[in-house]
């Protein structure tokens, strides 16, 4: 059986690389195209000419930006199934930009391919619960975004970067979004405590001109670098603040989340939900972090069971389940 997973940029997109992996396991024939450009219009022509070219027996897509799919379902018969990997709130993520119009105009096209679809799979409860409010007749199954075990391999190396331990580290983009705000205040509020940054982004330098000196910026590192970096530190930073995306962002959700608490971590957060029942998680307002990172520090994490431990694996026996169902 062919199966055709789809996305705009499938070489970063995570969970559409551990799908390919799982399905390849099990016997199914992958095709994922990779398009070379970021242009939408482009994209769309050319999955829509892919699509048509392989005759896949399942389409699955994975959303965001959405409108690039909005044809799609009218080529079945091209393709025997669709499924819809609705693993973002486009709509409420284009809201925060411009309002209740762009709400309104995302969520027609997540609506349209949620309706259109045979199946639907999603990253948490929120999610599922927003897809079942745009198509209630449909099957909905949640695959969480947990890392895959080869990641516990990675890191096990010094990072080659004379940092000592003991410190606070946030990964990502430094941008409103993921907190960087939040996370000068806690910087500034624990002057006694060293906080790294592992990341960028393309104003990282106008939000980081004033930070304070117990902050170092390491930049953009490859990813076995990175955790290496998270195994030195004491505790993994996610301040985000609170917004329209909260209720949507959950630890089912938000791999470097996983990632750590799969490393042992202990893991402040903020601007997040908490789904499920998991050690080392702390989730707060945004408003408490600083005074957070002082009992933890002292503390530590919890060791770990086996039990504790969440992986992508996890989900090969529900992956198997999906696709048996939707054909």
């Amino acid at each position: 059986m062919k199966v055709m997973l789809l996305a705009n940029q499938p070489e970063r997109t995570t969970r559409l690389q551990l799908f390919r992996s799982t399905l390849q396991e099990l016997g199914y024939e992958v095709v994922v195209p990779s398009f070379g450009t970021s242009n939408w219009l482009a994209i769309t022509r050319a999955s829509q000419e892919m699509v048509r070219r392989e005759e896949p027996d399942v389409l699955h897509i994975f959303n965001v930006p959405d409108i690039i799919y909005h044809k799609m379902p009218q080529l079945r018969g091209r393709f025997r199934r669709l499924i819809y990997d609705y693993r973002s709130p486009w709509g409420v993520e284009t809201q925060m930009r411009f309002g209740q119009a762009g709400l309104a105009f995302c969520e027609r096209f997540e609506s349209e391919l949620a309706r259109s679809a045979d199946l639907i799979t999603t990253v948490n409860s929120p999610l599922r619960d927003k897809a079942l409010a745009f198509a209630p007749d449909k099957s909905v199954h949640i695959i969480p975004n947990y890392p895959s075990q080869s990641f516990l391999k990675m890191g096990q190396e010094s990072s080659g970067l004379d940092l000592g331990e003991g410190s606070v580290i946030f990964v990502g983009r430094v941008c409103e979004q993921e907190g960087v705000g939040n996370l000068l205040r806690i910087a500034r509020a624990c002057p006694d405590q060293q906080f790294w940054i592992v990341g960028g982004g393309p104003f990282s330098w106008w939000y980081l001109k004033r930070c304070p000196p117990n902050l170092r910026s390491l930049g953009w590192q490859p990813h076995v670098k990175v955790a290496s970096l998270v195994r030195q530190a004491a505790l993994c930073l996610i301040p985000r603040e609170e917004n329209v995306l909260t209720p949507y962002s959950t630890d089912l959700s938000i791999w470097k989340l996983n990632e750590y608490l799969n490393m042992g971590k202990a893991v402040l957060a903020s601007g997040i939900t908490r789904e499920g029942d998991r050690k080392n998680l702390e989730v707060v307002k945004s408003s408490r972090l600083a005074e957070r990172v002082g009992p933890w520090l002292e503390r530590g994490p919890q060791p770990l069971g086996g039990s504790d431990l969440r992986f992508w694996e996890s989900n090969r026996e529900l992956i198997e389940k999906v696709y048996q169902e939707v054909v």
